[in-house]
């Protein structure tokens, strides 16, 4: 029978037996072997015994409150999450010809019927194509729409029939508060549709995008992010988008409990000037910015120091003055702007933050600050390059 012949006999039979308590050990080991041989075998030559049934299932009972609504939050919020996978070139070594192959994945949403998808830029940063999975695993080419990397975003788009794009609810960001609850849908590792549910951690967080510009006002979430879920949605209890999943803080590259999402306040004012215009044309005064250490040195209060006026820009217009040389080698003060429409400017990232939230055209006050006097001035903005 198998269950007897699999069992080894015990090493120590073979030994020379030299020594009579030798003797004894080994015919007491011989015993105890031939008990645990008997004991496997006995199940088998047991007749008429009962077999075993599967036990009974203990009913549950309905499902609790929150569980139902986190089942439909992600029944209706799961259609609109997409899988991307973002394409490099490479030769095949025999036939030297050129193909596309994966380099990446990441996560998507739908933002409109017209197949506009929008996710991070360093999800497709870097590659010469991108294929987006739906929820129902069709899958399409993706076109660059536009991209604006200061904020890490991209737009894509696909074609593919409107009833396979329902675009996701918007919310806000700006009444979020620390405690509520929010839910990420994305596929961390490449796992397709996965929740995770946590709460906003904390608000106006300043995390660096991938261009080493300052991305303000970012939301934090213990909800667990992972490689792979960004540029996924952050949801609230509704279902609404409030952000979209950018970075973790972790020693170990993994989810260690603290997210960072781009709040959708950010999001609703980026994205459409990108699907219109296929980039993100910030608004310009026609400076350029000296730098810290130019501040430090003379000790200049907290703002941008102009080091040059453009022709016929907003600046020049408004009558701003450079820092410069004198005839002898001295330093000619200049004009710091120091706010926007009554906004502080404590530094370039500031003023390019509050350029960016105003579009081409619209008149701005500034307020200019040159050897110890503050004064106002108004100007009209022009499109940036």
């Amino acid at each position: 029978m198998s269950g007897v012949s699999s069992v080894p006999l015990p090493r120590f039979i073979a030994m020379p037996l030299a020594h009579p308590r030798r003797l004894l050990l080994t015919a007491t080991a011989l015993v105890g072997a031939a008990a645990a041989v008997a004991f496997l075998a006995l199940p088998a030559l047991v007749q008429g015994r009962t077999e075993a049934q599967p036990r009974a299932v203990t009913p549950r009972g309905p499902l609790a409150a929150d569980e139902l609504a986190h089942i439909e939050l992600f029944r209706k919020a799961s259609p609109s999450v997409v899988h991307i996978t973002s394409l490099g070139a490479q030769r095949d070594v025999f036939s030297m010809n050129v193909q596309q192959v994966p380099r990446g994945t990441g996560t998507g949403f739908v933002w409109d019927a017209s197949g506009h998808i929008v996710t991070n830029f360093h999800v497709i940063q870097g590659a010469n194509g991108a294929k987006v999975t739906l929820a129902d695993q069709s899958t399409y080419d993706a076109t660059l729409v536009g991209a604006f990397p200061d904020r890490d975003l991209a737009v894509l788009k696909i074609d593919a029939a409107k009833d396979k794009l329902p675009p996701l609810a918007l919310g806000t960001s700006r009444d979020l508060q620390v405690g509520q609850r929010v839910y990420a849908i994305g596929n961390p590792f490449g796992l397709d549709q996965t929740l995770t549910i946590g709460i906003v951690s904390a608000l106006n967080r300043e995390i660096e995008s991938f261009n080493n510009r300052t991305i303000r006002g970012v939301v934090q979430t213990d909800a667990a992010i992972n490689p792979g879920n960004s540029g996924g949605p952050l949801l609230d209890s509704a279902g609404r988008l409030i952000g979209v999943n950018t970075q973790i803080a972790s020693p170990s590259g993994a989810s260690a409990g603290i997210g960072f999402a781009i709040p959708v306040d950010e999001v609703n004012r980026i994205v459409p000037r990108l699907i219109r215009d296929g980039r993100f044309v910030r608004p310009a005064l026609g400076v350029t910015a000296g730098p810290p250490q130019l501040q430090r040195a003379l000790r200049l209060p907290k703002g941008v120091a102009v080091v040059q006026v453009g022709r016929n820009t907003p600046a020049a217009r408004a009558g701003l003055q450079p820092f410069s040389r004198g005839n002898r080698g001295e330093i000619v003060m200049g004009d710091v702007i120091t706010a926007i429409n009554d906004e502080p400017v404590e530094g370039l990232d500031d003023m390019l933050a509050a350029l960016e939230r105003r579009q081409p055209g619209e008149a701005v006050t500034l307020t200019v600050w040159r050897e110890g006097r503050s004064r106002n001035v108004e100007t009209r903005l022009a499109a940036g390059e």
